[in-house]
């Protein structure tokens, strides 16, 4: 355990030693003895503390595409770890086993000891993912703070559900993000405990900073894969920039969700309705050729092809540049 970061006093309340959480926008009271929604920072005695730090719950070395992240370090394989606990509950959760369940058993590893592990598989940086990396806020501040000095990048995969000053803090160690735009229909959002425009706000503070920032929205039918608010959602994202990646993703049913799969004809739509606004538009969970290549915007050379995670780099020179071109297409 570890003393959480932002936590105050619940002053509204009669009880004593009751205390609310400002790591997210939930702003849980927690009494005493009493866990978050995220159900790992729990009241003791007054304080709050981090039941997850250094909890590992999944460790492998992942193509860095598999995040997915297309524009940043493409081809290179990272360090990839997850803990438990998330703030969202989402229905229709991949990994429900880590996120809403408490493992049995788990793997405790402290920052410097992640990072040994790292060089020891040739990782060129960490990714932190599987469950929401949100709420290990400590662990992931600390471990991204070490991996930094040793000269290793940190990327995370996340839902963007967090409050303005823990996520500026967390911009000074990492380097990347997908973030998860699970919906552009508000009250779907809140169907998951969440808010539409506390993510926005996360995404535009990111693409503000010096982050790398890509998208992921899974098509659920019925819920996010409706025309109308794709076409909302990537005139949205072009606003602040045509040339933010955006992956639409198929959906399968998971945990509680029995939703059929998302129509592939419905994807190609969609991901024809996002190309009309975006550069860069990519189909996950889908073995569809062509749809996962990335091709020059201004020239329209073809300069990395995907097929699963077997990645060509075709025609980028050493600094991501467009060989033919010079126009800048990732980060390397």
């Amino acid at each position: 355990m570890k003393q959480a970061v932002y936590f105050d006093e619940y002053e509204d309340g009669d009880s004593q030693d009751v205390l609310i959480c400002y790591l997210c926008p939930k702003h849980c009271v927690i009494p005493p003895n009493g866990v978050g929604f995220c159900k790992v920072r729990k009241n003791m005695r007054g304080m709050l503390y981090s039941l997850n730090y250094g909890q590992i719950t999944s460790i492998n070395m992942d193509p860095i595409e598999k995040k997915p992240l297309y524009h940043y370090a493409p081809g290179s394989k990272i360090l990839s770890v997850g803990s438990w606990g998330c703030n969202l509950s989402c229905s229709f959760c991949q990994n429900y086993t880590i996120a809403h369940e408490k493992p049995k058993y788990v793997q405790r590893v402290a920052p410097d000891q992640l990072v040994e592990i790292a060089f020891s598989e040739e990782s060129e940086g960490i990714a932190f993912t599987y469950n929401e990396p949100i709420v290990s806020f400590e662990f992931l501040l600390d471990t991204s703070r070490a991996a930094s000095k040793e000269g290793l990048f940190n990327v995370m995969v996340t839902n963007g559900f967090i409050e303005e000053e823990p996520f500026k803090l967390l911009t000074q160690s990492i380097k990347a993000m997908n973030i998860d735009l699970k919906f552009w229909n508000r009250e779907y959002y809140k169907e998951i405990g969440g808010d539409r425009d506390a993510v926005l706000k996360t995404i535009q503070k990111a693409h503000e900073s010096d982050l790398h920032v890509e998208l992921t929205t899974l098509l659920i039918p019925g819920k996010s894969d409706n025309i109308d608010d794709i076409a909302e959602e990537v005139k949205w994202i072009s606003d602040l920039s045509d040339e933010i990646p955006l992956h639409l993703s198929r959906y399968f049913p998971a945990y509680k969700s029995d939703i059929p799969p998302t129509d592939e004809d419905v994807m190609i739509k969609l991901y024809n309705k996002a190309k009309e606004h975006l550069k860069y538009v990519y189909l996950g969970n889908i073995d569809f050729e062509g749809y996962n290549d990335t091709v020059c915007p201004d020239c329209n050379t073809p300069v990395i092809s995907r097929r699963g995670y077997n990645i060509e780099i075709k025609e980028l020179d050493e600094f991501g540049r467009c060989k033919h071109c010079g126009k800048q297409i990732v980060r390397m």
